[in-house]
C-alpha cells in the first residue's frame, strides 16, 4: 500500500486502478476519500467490507462536472439552483437516483448523495475516472475521518492499491449533507455549509 504524492502520474496510476477494480484513498476538499468505481459492484463490496459497516450505509458519489452527475442523479430545478451556488464545495445533495447507477451503491435506496469537490487534484482524479467516483470518507466505521494521507493509512492499512498524498485537506471535516428528496430540504450532517444558506437561496428565488 504505498502513499504516493498526488502528482499528474500518479493521479493517473490511481485512475488505472480504480477502471481496473481497485481501491484507491485521495484527497479532497473535505475529508480523505476512499473510492472505487460505482459501476464495479465487486470493488463496492469491498469498500463496504473494508470499512467494516455492520450496516450498510448508501455511499456517496462525487462528479467531475454537473453532466457526469447527471448520468446517476436526477437534478430539479432546485437541485440545480443550489448545485451553481455551493459547487464546487462541501455540500453534498441528496437526490433521486437513476437506474443507471448499481442498487448496491445505494443500498438499495432510490436515492444519492451526490457532490463536485473544490480539489484540483480530485477533480482531476475523477475526469480521468469517466467523471465519476465512490467518494465516502476513507475512515473503519466509528473512526474519526482522516485529513492527511497518514491517517488514513493508519486505518485502511494494506486494504487499498494506492494512497494519494495531496497533504493535509483544506476543511479537515465532511461535507455537509442536505436531503432534496422530499418538499423541504432536510439537513442530514452538519458541516461548513448550514441548512440556513441553503433555505436562504431557496427563499430569494
Amino acid at each position: 500500500m504505498p502513499i504516493l504524492k498526488a502528482t499528474v502520474d500518479k493521479i493517473r496510476e490511481a485512475s488505472i486502478i480504480v477502471k481496473n477494480g481497485g481501491l484507491i484513498v485521495y484527497p479532497t476538499d473535505t475529508v480523505y476519500g476512499f473510492g472505487c468505481d460505482p459501476f464495479n459492484a465487486r470493488a463496492v463490496k469491498r469498500i463496504f467490507k473494508t470499512k467494516g459497516e455492520r450496516k450498510e450505509k448508501p455511499l456517496p458519489i462525487l462528479g467531475s462536472d454537473i453532466g457526469c452527475i447527471q448520468k446517476i442523479a436526477y437534478m430539479n430545478e432546485k437541485a440545480r439552483k443550489i448545485s451553481e451556488r455551493f459547487w464546487p464545495g462541501p455540500l453534498t445533495l441528496v437526490v433521486p437516483k437513476k437506474r443507471a447507477l448499481p442498487d448496491i451503491v445505494t443500498c438499495g435506496l432510490d436515492s444519492v448523495g451526490v457532490r463536485i469537490p473544490n480539489h484540483a487534484a480530485a477533480v482531476q482524479l475523477i475526469s480521468l475516472c469517466d467523471g465519476l467516483l465512490v467518494g465516502t470518507s476513507a475512515n473503519k466505521t466509528g473512526k474519526k475521518p482522516p485529513k492527511t494521507a497518514h491517517e488514513a493509512a493508519e486505518q485502511l492499512g494494506e486494504r487499498v492499491e494506492i494512497i494519494l498524498d495531496g497533504g493535509p485537506t483544506p476543511l479537515g471535516q465532511e461535507s455537509s449533507v442536505v436531503d432534496l428528496t422530499s418538499k423541504k430540504p432536510k439537513m442530514l450532517r452538519e458541516g461548513p455549509i448550514k441548512l440556513e444558506e441553503v433555505l436562504s437561496l431557496l427563499e430569494s428565488s
